[in-house]
């Protein structure tokens, strides 16, 4: 199909190439099939076009769709896939072929093959993603009463449980698909009808290509709907998000796999070892999950620099936003699948957790609240006192699980002048790390049968989710 007409000279097939999209219009090679079927559909219905060519250029394109890109010529002199297919339909019909493109544009095609075809994506990622939440929150029910340190500062802070930490993984997880669900209100509108930028003068039904391609709505300005591209930016900014979260996931679980932490063995299939060291075993996928979240960021900061100067409505230069959101999707795509696989094979160390959570007074916080709780004093009180007994028993070697009530009041008689009496039987329940986590259990909190609340609750969540799509 030759729309070079206006043109005096054909292009030099090197512009050709380096204009063609054709190398990332596979992605939307069966949307633009679906978008070509539905518009003819509504042309044959609104009486603008013979049923019986309406017949022969859908019969076509469900054939075409049938055998798949690889039936098509992919000359790159063509431009991108929407001149492929047209071509295609019309070596099969001949010029009645042209009839397929009465009141639409390129330029309305695209934007709605890239919707349709990045709607399908989202509703595979959400699944994804809802499913990694889950397979999450199932390792965490095998870890209620594993006892481990958290960090504030990456410094020994208060006692937790890898389950505790587990879901707040899972939590992180959820506002990810979260957002993703809303974008994904924002992609589902129609732009098909909007033409070139001002509709068309034919009297097209811009509702019924809207339910044909099960869109919820359809835009109501024709400018607005061929040149936004901000449902892509919005998308890759979602992925790039959660490609961050699961890059901290990552941090984390290499830091816990070396000796100086000791708290857990990533499975060998996703580690290698040194060419040269052969003791070594390194958490290469980990790593590379973590670089891989800088290649979403590059995408987006591609995106908004292309579209912060562009004017109203269609520009060429909108063609070079759509390799950066397949390639975001496709790097999103196998993170999650391969975290997946990562998560579930990690041993975890449980004595190497409570030898941590014991050794570096991670129950400083517990003591100050039993002296609120007994003496009723206030908590900047109770801090100034443990503070000053933590600073006794390093200095003097003396181990946390060896604080008794004799230290606490030497401190405290210093500190406020008189003694606390607090009995040895209540400060040593509060030294214990497990004894602390039951103690905590407000919602949220790590105590077992908090986060057990936090189990069932996500896990009713993510069916319910699961169901939508």
């Amino acid at each position: 199909m030759d729309i070079r007409s206006r043109l005096k000279k054909d292009m030099k097939k090197d512009v050709a190439k380096f204009l063609s999209s054709l190398d990332f219009d596979r992605y939307i090679f069966e949307a633009d099939i679906d978008c070509n079927i539905a518009h003819v559909q509504m042309l044959a219905e609104e009486n603008i076009i013979d049923v019986e060519i309406a017949n022969k250029i859908i019969k076509t394109l469900k054939e075409l769709k049938k055998k798949g890109i690889k039936a098509l010529d992919l000359d790159p002199s063509l431009e991108d896939i929407h001149m492929a297919i047209e071509n295609y339909v019309t070596s099969k019909i001949g010029e009645e072929a042209g009839f397929m493109h009465i009141g639409k544009s390129r330029n309305d095609q695209v934007v709605t093959d890239l919707r349709l075809a990045l709607k399908s994506k989202i509703e595979k990622l959400c699944k994804k993603l809802l499913n990694l939440i889950y397979k999450i929150s199932k390792l965490a029910s095998k870890h209620k009463e594993t006892v481990m340190v958290g960090y504030t500062h990456l410094q020994h802070a208060q006692p937790t449980t890898f389950a505790h930490y587990l879901l707040a993984y899972a939590n992180s997880l959820k506002r990810d698909y979260e957002r993703l669900k809303d974008t994904y209100k924002r992609i589902d509108i129609n732009p098909l009808g909007s033409a070139a930028m001002t509709t068309t003068t034919f009297p097209i039904n811009r509702k019924t290509t809207t339910k044909i391609l099960g869109f919820s709505s359809y835009f109501e300005n024709s400018i607005d709907a061929v040149s936004s591209r901000d449902f892509i930016a919005e998308t890759i900014f979602d992925l790039a998000m959660l490609a961050t979260n699961i890059s901290r996931i990552c941090e984390e679980l290499i830091l816990w796999s070396t000796y100086e932490f000791g708290l857990i063995e990533i499975g060998d299939e996703f580690c290698s070892t040194s060419s040269i060291m052969p003791q070594k075993k390194n958490p290469d996928v980990a790593e590379i999950i973590r670089a891989k979240s800088s290649n979403l960021y590059g995408d987006l900061m591609s995106v908004m620099s292309i579209l912060k100067a562009l004017p109203h409505s269609y520009n060429r230069d909108l063609q070079e936003v759509t390799p950066h959101l397949w390639n975001s999707v496709n790097t999103i795509e196998k993170i999650i699948d391969i975290m997946e696989g990562m998560l579930s094979s990690i041993k975890i160390n449980k004595k190497r957790g409570i030898e941590l959570a014991k050794s570096n007074f991670s129950v400083a916080t517990d003591i100050a609240d039993l002296i609120v709780k007994k003496r009723k004093l206030p908590f900047r009180v109770a801090h100034k006192i443990v503070g000053k007994l933590v600073s006794k028993c390093i200095d003097e070697g003396i181990k946390p699980s060896e604080i008794n009530s004799k230290i606490l009041d030497e401190v405290s008689k210093k500190v406020i002048g008189k003694k606390l009496n607090i009995k040895d039987e209540e400060l040593k329940k509060v030294i214990d790390p497990f004894e602390c986590i039951k103690q905590r259990n407000i919602v949220g909190g790590p105590s077992p049968k908090a986060v057990e609340k936090s189990i069932i609750s996500l896990q009713k969540y993510v069916k319910n989710e699961y169901d939508r799509w």
